[in-house]
């Protein structure tokens, strides 16, 4: 299937066009944390903050799939 993660806060979108294919919704889910690590490590580097984004994984016909906060969730 193909996957999209798309970058989200309340008043933006940053869409994925392109997309991945993935045998699963278990590795969409790996890959989205996967993307999430890069995302926070190039913030960190760039002093840019992500607060109030999310990634959400969407099929093709647009329905979410998965929601993950871009922050880490403390504990």
């Amino acid at each position: 299937m193909r996957c999209y993660f798309h970058l989200v806060n309340g008043h933006e979108i940053i869409e994925d066009d392109t997309g991945v294919e993935v045998p699963d919704l278990a590795k969409a889910h790996a890959f989205a944390l996967q993307t999430i690590e890069d995302v926070r490590a190039e913030a960190i580097q760039f002093g840019e903050s992500w607060q109030d984004w999310r990634l959400d994984v969407v099929d093709s016909s647009g329905t979410v799939l998965l929601s993950i906060p871009l922050e880490p969730i403390l504990h």
